[in-house]
C-alpha cells in the first residue's frame, strides 16, 4: 500500500490495519510529573490555609480595635463625670477614715450595632452583634434607623447620644426604614456593655 498524506505512517508496534493493540509502554518520566503534582497540591494547601489564617487574623484585630477604641469612650466618659463631692477635713469624725471611692459611673446603654450616617437621614446600620438587643429587635445590616423613641436621629452621632441618654432594661420604640424602602416600628430593649 503506497504512503501518502493522508494515510500517515503506522507508529513502530503497531499493525498498519489496526488489527492488534498496542502494548503498554513505559513512561520513566512520570514519576518525577506526579511528584510535582504533588508538591503543587501542597503548596496550594499550604498558601489557602496561611491566606484564611491571616484572614481571620485580621477580622480578630479589627474587633479588637473596635473594642478598644469602645474601651476608651467608655474611660472618656468616666473621666468627663465630676468626683463625688467629699466631705471636708472639720467634719470628719476621724482623721483616719480614708476619702470614699468614687461611685462607678452609671452603666450605659447599647443597642448592639455599628452604624455610621446614612445619605439623606438616619444612621445605616452596617452590623448588628449577635446576641444583642439589636438583633432581637429585628435590625438588620442595611436598615436606616429614623427615630428613637421620640427623639429624631439625623446621624450615627445622634444615634449613639440618643441610646446612651436611654436607661438600660427600659424598652424603647425604633423607627426604621428597611432597605426595601418599607418602614416599621421595632421595640428593643438597651443593653449594658459588659
Amino acid at each position: 500500500m503506497e504512503q501518502t498524506a493522508l494515510r500517515p505512517k503506522p507508529m513502530p508496534g503497531q499493525e498498519p490495519g489496526g488489527g492488534s493493540r498496542p502494548r503498554a509502554t513505559r513512561h520513566p518520566h512520570a514519576a518525577p510529573r506526579r511528584g510535582r503534582k504533588l508538591r503543587t497540591l501542597l503548596l496550594g494547601l499550604f498558601v489557602g490555609a496561611v491566606l484564611v489564617l491571616s484572614g481571620v487574623g485580621l477580622g480578630t484585630v479589627g474587633a479588637t480595635v473596635i473594642g478598644m477604641s469602645r474601651l476608651a469612650e467608655l474611660q472618656r466618659q468616666t473621666e468627663r463625670t465630676p468626683p463625688a463631692p467629699t466631705r471636708s477635713a472639720a467634719s470628719s469624725p476621724s482623721p483616719s477614715s480614708a476619702t470614699p471611692a468614687p461611685a462607678p459611673a452609671p452603666p450605659t446603654a447599647v443597642l448592639g450595632v455599628e452604624a455610621v450616617d446614612a445619605e439623606k437621614t438616619g444612621a445605616l446600620i452596617v452590623g448588628v452583634h449577635v446576641p444583642g438587643p439589636g438583633f432581637t429587635a429585628g435590625l438588620v445590616r442595611g436598615d436606616v434607623l429614623l427615630q428613637v423613641g421620640k427623639a429624631r436621629v439625623d446621624s450615627a452621632a445622634d444615634l449613639a447620644r440618643t441610646v446612651s441618654g436611654t436607661r438600660p432594661g427600659k424598652e424603647i420604640t425604633l423607627t426604621v426604614r428597611h432597605q426595601s424602602g418599607g418602614y416599621q416600628q421595632l421595640t428593643a430593649v438597651p443593653g449594658i456593655v459588659t
